[in-house]
């Protein structure tokens, strides 16, 4: 077992879901019956969302209509909405299940999860759907279900105090609690019964071992729970200890260096995740100290995932991770935050070295986006699914007569190789998904063909792979408009839109950042999520950190007044809300949000950057700008507050040592200012190609400039200097001679600092 205490609760859920239409419809087995009223409510949104959608059930009568529908069917999350037939009688989070756990003394079981999750589904259909499972559930526990997109708060609590039963974490995320929210066991998946994938016990016996102690003795559960959640409470308290100094930049780049697979990139064994934070960290590090180990880390993780299967290499972007050392097999599900970070990734390492095929790696992510994801009002879709066709890949896996299909035998013998697709597979059995283990030259030597014929190949190619692949059932799409998320893409078009100088980039950065800015925000106070057109949800730390962050890399790509007012006004609203007066750095929930059992300050930098990491460089961003030294005082407050962790972990907070290594530096102040439309063109394009991540630009017209310096007092007096454009490169109160030479400029932009 694999908890702290086997204790369980169970219990038939009180208020139990009554099918869409009683004539049709079988009761949920084990259910108490809901009232009336909820009832006719559940029935109308059942029949509403099946005549939209096909609903996911293998429970459906003769005529198709589902037999089972629960009170998820109330909820606009796809996630949430996945599992509204289930037999299972779930209730989403809220007072109501868990007043209905105390009026029946069962424990709950809550489920987290989301939209794309693999084996979120398979245990869905493995156990959910499972009547024998279903019936048990209903008739011991109250069965919640959460969207961890929707609902990033809850599963920040519950994932951590899984961690603290077992060791580890991941979704699906089980964990039993008392009626009173504490945890007292969890896990992750479990498979459905003793015996499936070889698990030596299962849910259903799982179920069966926690009811039954719990009937015996829910004290123990009681006091399991409070032992951990004393532990949790302590574990979120920390300690600083002082303000980090450069050591620990340099004991995290050791750290990355330990762990770091020479041959195919990236660090530590399979399962192989991207790391963006730490690559970028790696890249800011080689820019100071010249370390060319550093930026060998990151070449070679870079060049290995585009040529991997975790690059899809005929539309663009990225999958979730690599089930692989080799960055050969992916987990197929595809995550906005990756796309946006590894986006960002790839442009440094493009201005670190001006290759060309990390550019082309950013563009064609950025396209796909744009192409596929992005939404008619201007948002970002979340994410797509890793199944399609009842099978995980199969969208993006290729057999060789589907190859020669699309393209033809002669091309088809060229492209086969180039992706090494085989009649073995890579994958599965006679499947392969397309990668690129060996260099061109190789290949088209092993062809007996040129490489420019290989590649004009390749190239005639892509559209007709394309085509082909576009005739096949889909990854379902997550359509949520997550706040913190297009924050992370607003950043990644706009730094796209400056460094590639791509207008399209610009106008799609735009957009968003009016939908975050303008329509996100309800009852005067930013939220999490835009959905079906209103903005709802209470906002976390990440939904205004990152927002914030991504408008300052708007104004650094389009000088517009209001992406920086609206930086501020979030900031202002950030301070007022989150902050630890006492203890520095930012808590995740608001002080006015949902009181949950511990109240997190994230420390951790991994999927997704920490709040306090983004946050820190944004306070140090807009002190630069503004003259503001309130800010950097923050800034500092937050590197104190999380200085044991960068001391004792520091490469568990990559982002933040780039925040702190923008502190320890002299930052450039870079104001380019034009007299005429297009004349600023040549600078622009030299600081677009020039790494330089220690900086904050403004880049504008003359007249434009010098309304902009109330605002932004870096703009003060700058202008064009004999009515050309003129850049101005400054740090510490200090200026180079201003310049209309693009050379001059770029030489100016190299100079670099050495870490203390």
């Amino acid at each position: 077992m694999r908890a702290l205490i086997g204790i369980v609760l169970l219990a038939a859920v009180a208020g139990g879901c009554r099918p869409a239409d009683e004539r049709r419809v079988a009761p949920l087995p084990g259910a108490t019956p809901l009232d009336a009223a909820l009832s006719r409510r559940i029935g109308h949104a059942a029949r509403r969302r099946d005549a939209e959608a096909k609903p996911r059930t293998r429970h459906v009568g003769a005529d198709g209509v589902p037999l089972y529908t629960n009170r998820l069917i109330l909820e606009s999350s796809p996630y949430l909405l996945q599992h509204a037939h289930n037999p299972v009688d779930w209730y989403p989070w809220g007072n109501e299940a868990f007043a209905a756990a105390r009026r029946l003394g069962r424990p709950v079981l809550l489920s987290i999860g989301y939209s794309t999750c693999h084996w979120c589904h398979v245990m869905e259909e493995e156990s959910y759907e499972d009547l024998e499972i279903a019936e048990f559930l209903n008739a011991h526990f109250v069965a919640v279900k959460v969207d961890r997109e929707e609902r990033p708060d809850v599963d920040e609590v519950y994932l951590t105090a899984v961690q603290a039963m077992t060791g580890s974490g991941g979704w699906p995320l089980n964990v039993w609690l008392t009626p009173e929210r504490k945890p007292f066991y969890g896990g992750t998946y479990f498979p459905p019964r003793a015996g499936v994938r070889g698990a030596r016990t299962g849910f259903l016996p799982l179920l069966r071992t926690l009811a039954d102690v719990y009937a015996r003795d829910p004290g123990r559960a009681a006091t399991a729970a409070a032992d951990l959640g004393a532990r949790l409470e302590a574990g979120t308290e920390g300690a600083s200890a002082g303000e980090p100094g450069a050591d620990a930049i340099r004991h995290a780049i050791a750290a990355l260096d330990a762990g770091f697979d020479g041959t195919w990139g990236g660090f530590g064994p399979a399962p192989k995740f991207p790391r963006p934070s730490a690559l970028a960290l790696l890249l800011h590090y080689h820019r100071r100290t010249g370390d060319a180990r550093a930026l060998a880390m990151v070449t070679t993780t870079l060049e290995r995932m585009a040529a991997g299967g975790i690059h899809d290499q005929l539309g663009g972007g990225f999958h979730r991770y690599a089930t692989d050392a080799e960055w050969r097999v992916p987990h197929f599900e595809r995550m906005l935050y990756d796309n946006a970070q590894l986006v960002a990734l790839y442009l440094e390492a493009f201005q670190a070295t001006g290759r060309e095929d990390f550019a082309q790696v950013a563009r064609d992510a950025l396209d796909w986006v744009a192409r596929e994801m992005t939404a008619p009002e201007g948002g970002v879709y979340s994410a797509t699914d890793a199944d399609s066709a009842g099978e995980e890949g199969a969208y993006f896996m290729w057999t060789p007569a589907e190859i020669d299909a699309a393209v033809g035998a002669d091309g088809g013998r060229l492209v086969r190789a180039y992706y090494d697709v085989t009649a073995e597979g890579n994958v599965a059995e006679g499947k392969s998904v397309l990668w690129r283990p060996r260099p061109p030259s190789e290949v088209a030597a092993s062809l007996g063909v040129t490489p420019d014929r290989l590649a004009r190949a390749v190239e005639t190619a892509r559209p007709a792979l394309l085509a082909a692949r576009a005739r096949r059932e889909p990854p379902a799409t997550d359509r949520k408009i997550l706040v913190a998320w297009n924050g992370l893409m607003l950043s990644a078009f706009a730094r796209g839109a400056l460094v590639l100088g791509e207008p399209r980039y610009l106008a799609t950065a735009r957009r968003v950042a009016a939908l975050l800015a303008e329509r996100g925000i309800s009852d005067g106070r930013l939220r999490h999520e835009i959905s079906e057109g209103r903005a709802k949800g209470e906002a976390f730390l990440d939904d205004h950190a990152f927002l914030i962050a991504g408008l300052l890399d708007l104004f650094e790509a389009d000088a517009d007044a209001r992406w920086l007012r609206h930086a501020i006004a979030f900031q202002e609203r950030l301070d007022a809300g989150f902050a630890d007066p006492a203890a520095g750095g930012y808590f995740f929930t608001a002080a006015e949000g949902e009181k949950l059992l511990t109240r997190p300050k994230p420390d951790d930098d991994g999927a997704l950057p920490a709040g306090n990491s983004v946050a820190a460089l944004n306070l140090l961003r807009l002190a630069e700008y503004t003259g503001d030294e309130r800010y950097r005082e923050r800034a500092v407050g937050v590197l104190r507050a999380f200085g044991q962790v960068l001391a004792r972990t520091p490469a568990a907070l990559p982002a933040m040592l780039a925040a702190l290594d923008f502190h320890l530096d002299r930052a450039k102040e870079i104001v380019i200012v034009s007299a005429r439309d297009g004349d600023a063109r040549p600078l622009l394009e030299t600081l677009g190609r020039s790494f330089v991540p220690n900086r904050v630009v403004l880049a504008a017209s003359e007249s434009a400039v010098a309304g902009l310096a109330a605002l932004a007092p870096v703009a003060a007096e700058k202008r064009a200097i004999g009515g050309k454009a003129t850049a101005y490169v400054c740090e510490a109160m200090r200026c180079e001679l201003p310049t209309t030479d693009p050379g001059v400029l770029a030489a100016q932009l190299r100079k670099t600092t050495p870490l203390p």
